[in-house]
């Protein structure tokens, strides 16, 4: 069993007045993590760490900072046995997908450092004769990031990287499902060096969620809010920041669609689309839910994407396999609601279905249509529904027909009519021949419509989490260029 604490001000907190909550096996019922449940009090006491550690922080040099983060890498991938073994117990992850956890965070984190040298003040050529204008590039103050369980390596770095870099303090609220994973994150970011307060963790008891995040939002010194998570939650988070007029940054639940072009490579778009459906047992945001596929290569397509799934199947007798485990058993008796309403409604099963503990095999089903559940809901689960359709224009139509709007991939061997057809896909991120389960912190990842606003990544998270100044200076006193007495 794990032990798992929060981290306020540099010190490792077990629990206010010895509280804790336990994440339990799901199966089994064993206890796997005991964790410190803070209660609103505590979480803001988080919140008052971090103001305080803001202005000397604010006032590192950005290459000092730079190098802290870098070596923040460093010691995350020196936790990479620990954090598989964490991960394997608290979220059924398989190593492969920690693994890959960890090199996205790192990477996010080499990036952010080079961010950091934003922070700063530019000359504006214009300005009236005698004035100079300046922009000056500031941190925003404490930012709170929520992080969520299914990518908890990356998406805990990804919540806190660009705020340190660019000279901010934070708040990480953790993952009641996985606190001692986010607990480890946090602390081989702190071992690299980061002064108490910089970086501080809050965990809490489910049932606190709620009160706790309105705590943090609410509190006066955190200025910035960014979560990754469900739309249903994101809807919450946003209506609470908005009350508070702070800015928050949101990444939310996705439906990625596939379309596969009749030109399409068959046995290179089906081992990149079965990437995209069952990776991490499609517990991913930007995970393929729906292929759209021309007509013409529907069989040969379905055929060589059956012969992929099969591939990645576990084994009944164990319930091991590369794609390690959903993360409950609620999560398994949704994904078979969604399976068994599209077979009511005449969708085929291909392959897969069948269930074991907390697995499901890698599941295909044909002809889904518009009624069933599986055509807009997202599905978070190794689940992926075909859609056959008589040309390029249907197919855009039916990608754009959904709520959501995070990810896509157009295959074709044509790439100049695969991209233009990309274009029209209403999403965040959209990819010609490749798997829409795809990410480089290099570059602006975000959804629109129900999928969020906002981005993480490149250059776009400066504005996310930095204010800009506009300084006006004057060689003599002088009003304004419209007040009397300056005709």
């Amino acid at each position: 069993m794990f032990e798992a604490n929060a981290i306020i001000g540099g010190a490792s907190v077990p629990g206010l007045h010895g509280r804790t909550f336990e994440r339990r096996d799901q199966i089994t019922g064993a206890v796997v993590s005991r964790a410190a449940a803070l209660d609103p009090a505590g979480a803001e006491a988080a919140a008052d760490a971090a103001a305080r550690a803001f202005p000397g922080w604010s006032a590192t040099a950005p290459g000092d900072r730079a190098a802290l983060l870098l070596r923040a890498a460093d010691c995350l991938r020196d936790a990479t046995d620990e954090l598989c073994r964490i991960g394997a117990a608290e979220v059924g992850a398989s190593a492969e997908w920690v693994r890959f956890n960890i090199e996205i965070a790192s990477d996010t984190l080499a990036q952010a450092a080079r961010l950091a040298e934003a922070i700063g003040m530019t000359d504006v050529q214009g300005g009236p004769e005698g004035t100079r204008y300046h922009l000056i590039r500031r941190p925003s103050g404490v930012v709170l990031g929520i992080a969520p369980w299914n990518a908890a390596v990356t998406l805990a770095v990804r919540a806190v990287a660009a705020p340190l870099a660019l000279g901010n303090t934070v708040v990480l609220k953790g993952s009641e499902l996985c606190p001692k994973l986010h607990e480890r994150v946090a602390a081989a970011l702190i071992e690299a060096g980061l002064p108490d307060g910089v970086l501080n963790l809050v965990s809490n008891a489910p049932e606190d969620a709620h009160s706790v995040v309105e705590a943090l939002i609410g509190h006066p010194a955190v200025r910035r809010v960014n979560f990754t998570g469900s739309t249903r939650v994101g809807r919450e988070i946003a209506v609470m920041a908005a009350r508070h007029l702070k800015k928050c940054l949101l990444e939310l639940s996705g439906k990625a669609t596939a379309i596969v072009l009749a030109d399409a490579d068959i046995r290179a778009t089906a081992r990149a689309v079965a990437h995209g459906a069952f990776f991490n047992q499609g517990q991913v945001c930007m995970a393929t839910d729906r292929i759209v596929v021309e007509a013409p290569a529907a069989e040969a397509f379905i055929t060589a994407l059956a012969e992929e799934a099969r591939g990645l199947r576990f084994d009944p007798a164990t319930g091991r396999g590369p794609l390690g485990q959903l993360i409950g058993t609620e999560a398994v008796a949704r994904v078979r609601g969604l399976i068994d309403d599209a077979l009511s409604k005449g969708a085929v099963l291909v392959t897969g279905g069948e269930g074991h503990g907390a697995a499901v095999q890698p599941t295909i089903l044909d002809h889904v249509a518009y009624g069933m559940r599986i055509y807009g809901e997202e599905v978070f689960g190794p689940v992926v529904g075909i859609i056959r359709v008589a040309d390029a224009d249907e197919a855009v139509t039916v990608a754009n027909d959904t709520e959501y709007g995070l990810a896509a991939a157009v295959f074709g061997r044509d790439v100049e009519q695969a991209s233009a057809i990309a274009r029209r896909i209403e999403c965040g991120a959209v990819h010609v021949n490749g798997s829409t389960v795809c990410d480089d912190p290099a570059m602006p990842y975000g959804g629109v419509k129900a999928s969020g606003y906002g981005r993480f990544g490149g250059q776009a998270v400066i504005d996310e989490f930095t204010e800009i100044q506009w300084m006006t200076v004057r060689d003599e006193p002088a009003v304004g260029p419209d007040e009397p007495g300056n005709n």
